[in-house]
């Protein structure tokens, strides 16, 4: 009986053994499954305020988007593919350099090639697109959005709710969901606009995961 037993507990721990493997690499694939490219549910591009970025550290002041003069408002920080409900996708794949040709296509919008490089990489790799594709669609969208007037034009600091903010983009952008729009903040200050987009390219209410700025109030600095 007790050799029946030892038998029986081989038997049992060879078969553990065999499928262990299978789990884990199923497990493995399941993971991935999320950062798999065009595996995503809506597109946000994000309009990142350049007086505030600027702002935070005096380094950045020789950047193309800190000079003094040119009264540099939103530029583009990126357009990212995004999870309704879930974390959204970063670095979904090998991102070869992103050409010449792109980057002079993009780099009026985004002004600077290192940042063109990084939003391939982290976000562009998870569109399923080729990086010709993904920039193309990002100058696409950006030419869709108008951006409020009182914003780009103030020539001192101005303090907002996020919600009035959301309603100037509503309201010069009558074509789009009202909550097509989120306003980001940072230590009290405008971070970004964020508005959302369907894989068609074409104005989206955004979810939860666009997530939107809990202050009352935010400081808008002026334009550089």
């Amino acid at each position: 009986m007790q050799g029946m037993r030892h038998r029986t507990l081989s038997i049992v721990l060879l078969i553990a053994v065999a499928v262990a493997p299978a789990v884990t690499a199923r497990s493995r694939r399941n993971r991935s499954l999320s950062s798999a490219p065009g595996s995503f549910d809506y597109y946000l591009l994000s309009l990142s305020w350049a007086p505030t970025w600027c702002g935070q550290d005096a380094a950045r002041t020789s950047s193309a988007e800190c000079m003094p003069g040119r009264h540099t408002g939103f530029i583009v920080h990126g357009f990212w593919p995004e999870a309704a409900t879930a974390k959204s996708p970063e670095f979904c794949g090998q991102a070869g350099r992103v050409g010449d040709a792109t980057v002079r296509m993009v780099l009026p919008l985004m002004l600077s090639a290192n940042l063109i490089q990084h939003e391939w990489a982290a976000h562009g790799t998870c569109s399923g697109l080729s990086s010709y594709d993904y920039f193309s669609a990002l100058v696409q969208v950006r030419a869709k959005v108008q951006i409020p007037v009182q914003l780009n034009s103030a020539s001192a600091e101005m303090k907002i709710s996020p919600a009035e903010i959301e309603n100037q983009f509503a309201a010069v952008n009558s074509g789009f969901p009202k909550n097509a729009f989120r306003t980001a903040c940072v230590r009290g200050l405008l971070e970004e606009e964020r508005i959302c987009f369907d894989k068609n390219l074409n104005p989206l209410a955004c979810t939860a995961s666009a997530r939107e700025c809990g202050d009352g109030r935010i400081a808008i600095p002026p334009t550089l």
